[in-house]
């Protein structure tokens, strides 16, 4: 199987960008797809309290509420993660190198203005309200996922010394 540099270096200019950056182009568009009225907490709490009480029939809609919290602000945390990921592939292209820090660096700044024009766009819709702390979980999950990769490979590269 061809390794991830062999795959891009083969490609021509143009296709190697889509290659890297359609990925995290399409999981931006997702995500401004979740910011729609249509993933408003009523309508994802509808569905996730019907979820949770088939597996938990005894469960309230008071106890309820903090779980939907959590979920929702989970799931902000983790799709700003990946998010960072996708974004850090995308700079990084088929270099052989596994991490630089102005890779880290864009991807953040991309990460963080991307929370903040996604709660701004929130602003717009009915059922949706913007929020700077929803921006600080976001950029927090993108932030967290940036320095598990960064210490997955310090990892990676201490082994390869060591061994």
């Amino acid at each position: 199987m061809p390794n991830r540099s062999s795959i891009g270096a083969t490609l021509s200019p143009q296709r190697s960008a889509l290659f890297y950056w359609l990925p995290p182009l399409i999981w931006m568009s997702v995500i401004f797809g979740f910011s729609t009225d249509t993933f408003s907490g009523e309508n994802t709490g509808s569905l996730l309290y019907t979820i949770l009480h088939y597996f938990w029939p005894s469960l309230t809609p008071e106890q309820f509420q903090p779980l939907h919290f959590l979920v929702r602000k989970a799931s902000h945390f983790t799709e700003y993660g990946i998010l960072a990921l996708l974004l850090f592939r995308a700079f990084r292209g088929n270099s052989r190198d596994r991490w630089r820090w102005s890779w880290a660096l864009w991807t953040w700044l991309l990460v963080a203005l991307y929370a903040l024009s996604d709660e701004w766009h929130q602003s717009f819709s009915a059922n949706r309200t913007a929020s700077l702390y929803d921006s600080l979980i976001d950029t927090l999950g993108g932030t967290t996922a940036l320095l598990v990769w960064w210490w997955f490979t310090r990892r990676k590269e201490t082994r390869s010394v060591e061994e």
